[in-house]
């Protein structure tokens, strides 16, 4: 059903468009050529928005605990301040400042906002709608020092032309979540109309026969928009599709996209003025190219490439306070790797009991806290406190698959060999730990891990917070629930009774190993307990009990 966008819709396009880019993150680094073909378009714009959505979050987190609701000017005022000091790379900079100009109108106070926050009360949505996309498309362009067409500005000023020509046109009819729908549909098929022709327009796509990734990025997030105001998700798009009706040759492009370019990216928030701001311009456009500069209210987002980094950081300097600075050496983004000299296993744990349990086995640890997943960010800390050249990474929750990956991807960039492994729970990891031995060639200690992880079943008992419908039928708020492979097969009301049919179902299928990991208020007798009906009904079957201290569900099963 269509509806206006209000706050909460703010929050599902965030969480949909994170989604969507890490869905396609691979693809879309697969097809980065422009400006520098370093293959990291998809993860610098998954770890954009996962900073967006992290800044929602919290806004939302605020007004939890009281009854208020956030308004739309604080949701998209969040998600705008959340892209801004997370954002990676050439296009999630632009990105960012996309996110900002549709919050410089979308939260605007009594104009297209009614109560609440909501769009539609002074200006129809479909109108609203198309100012924010004119004004994103607007300050992007303002942002980058030397625009060139057939890139995400020229996606994004499509998309934005597209929706007001459908408000020209009346499209919103009399109301304006009918007008919102209209909308996000016209900019969502005016972008991909666009990106289609990017080839065309930018030589060095052409000669590649690819799209503009970071065109093809800002295509997910409007797709994402499009299913938060209509809850119709647009059919996926190939990432690296070439168009039937390319032309056979392209058009020349004014830039010089066959030199070899600068040998660093340079990227550091910065605070200061509007008059510091022109100064580091002007500066860092004699240094170098790809020159983006985003942010206001002072503070701001640089991007750079230079052959001088120190040169950069001190025009930063010069200019106010940078801070979060980050160097990347293309050679290395561009997967030059270091010679195998140690090696490391980073993994996610779901208490404090198996954080110790894995720190002995050697692994540098990363803990999951109950309701609170690791962002990418802890992850590639884990990954450099390690202080290996080779780190195998153990993400340990189906949920957190994305994330890993874009962790390991932003690893890899900085010279790091990573592997990452993808287990779907605790157990799993413990399996591939078993079974790792640093003195092996890395090649096979990752497949001996990742077939001992998948050779491991997983289960859980969670605790339903509402009633609900389930694969195992109907269960009630406070039933147990006993998750098998991440589906519900059993609903009980004790805790050993619900573990021992789940172990019934298990082992029905074999088994040799048995892993209860207990929770924090979860007694040894239930350990005691279980033991005893493994040995009874399965003589084979050896049982090994860890405690995983405070977690979110009091038991963890594995089978292997």
């Amino acid at each position: 059903m269509p509806q206006t966008l209000d706050a909460a819709a703010v929050r599902t396009w965030c969480s949909l468009a994170l989604d969507a880019l890490g869905r396609d993150r691979e693809e879309i680094d697969a097809i980065n050529v422009y400006p520098v073909a370093d293959g990291d378009t998809g993860t610098n714009l998954y770890l954009t928005v996962e900073s967006a959505v992290q800044a929602v979050e919290a806004v939302f987190d605020a007004h939890a605990t009281g009854t208020s609701v956030p308004d739309l000017p604080d949701a998209v005022r969040a998600m705008a301040h959340g892209a801004l000091i997370g954002a990676r790379g050439n296009s999630g900079t632009i990105l960012a400042q996309l996110l900002r100009g549709m919050a410089e109108v979308l939260g605007e106070d009594g104009a297209g906002t009614g109560a609440g926050g909501v769009a539609g009360a002074a200006e129809d949505g479909g109108d609203h709608l198309a100012r924010a996309l004119r004004r994103a498309a607007q300050l992007a362009r303002e942002a980058v020092a030397h625009p060139v067409e057939g890139t995400i500005l020229t996606v994004a000023a499509a998309a934005a032309d597209a929706a007001a020509r459908t408000a020209g046109d009346g499209a919103g009819g009399d109301g304006a979540a009918y007008g919102s729908d209209a909308a996000v549909h016209a900019a969502y098929a005016g972008a991909r109309v666009a990106l289609d022709a990017t080839p065309g327009q930018l030589a060095v796509l052409g000669r590649a026969g690819v799209v503009d990734a970071g065109g093809r990025g800002l295509l997910a997030v409007l797709a994402a928009l499009v299913e938060a105001v209509t809850g119709d998700a647009p059919a996926r798009v190939a990432p690296g599709a070439r168009p039937h009706d390319l032309p056979a040759v392209v058009e020349s492009c004014d830039t010089d996209d066959s030199s070899p370019g600068p040998a660093f990216e340079v990227i550091y928030l910065l605070e200061t003025d509007e008059a510091g701001i022109d100064r580091l311009r002007r500066r860092l456009d004699a240094l170098g190219d790809s020159l983006v500069v985003v942010g206001g209210d002072g503070l701001w987002n640089v991007h750079v490439h230079v052959d001088d980094a120190g040169a950069a950081v001190e025009a930063g300097v010069e200019a106010g306070r940078p801070y979060r600075i980050r160097i990347t050496h293309f050679a290395a983004a561009a997967g030059h790797q270091r010679e195998r000299a140690q090696r490391a296993v980073v993994a996610v744990v779901p208490g404090e009991g198996l954080a110790g349990l894995c720190a002995e086995a050697g692994a540098t640890t990363v803990l999951a806290r109950p309701g609170e997943p690791p962002a990418s960010g802890e992850l590639v800390e884990a990954i450099r406190r390690a202080h290996a050249h080779e780190v195998v990474l153990l993400p340990n929750d189906a949920e957190l698959r994305h994330t890993a990956a874009a962790a390991a991807e932003q690893a890899r960039a900085e010279g790091i060999r990573v592997a990452l492994i993808p287990t779907r729970a605790a157990v799993q990891g413990i399996a591939a730990l078993a079974v790792h031995e640093p003195d092996r060639r890395f090649d096979e200690d990752v497949v001996a891990m990742t077939s001992a992880a998948g050779a491991t079943r997983y289960a859980e008992l969670a605790v339903a917070e509402r009633q609900s419908w389930t694969m195992a039928g109907i269960c009630q708020a406070g039933d147990l629930l006993g998750l098998i492979d991440g589906d519900v097969a059993v609903i009980g009301t004790e805790l050993a009774a619900t573990a021992e049919s789940v172990l019934d179902r298990m082992l029905s299928a074999g088994g040799e190993l048995v892993t209860l990991v207990l929770g924090e208020d979860v007694p040894d007798t239930l350990a005691d307990r279980l033991e005893r009906y493994v040995r009874d009904g399965h003589l084979a079957v050896d049982t090994v009990v860890y405690r995983g201290g405070r977690q979110s569900v009091p038991l963890l099963i594995g089978v292997e």
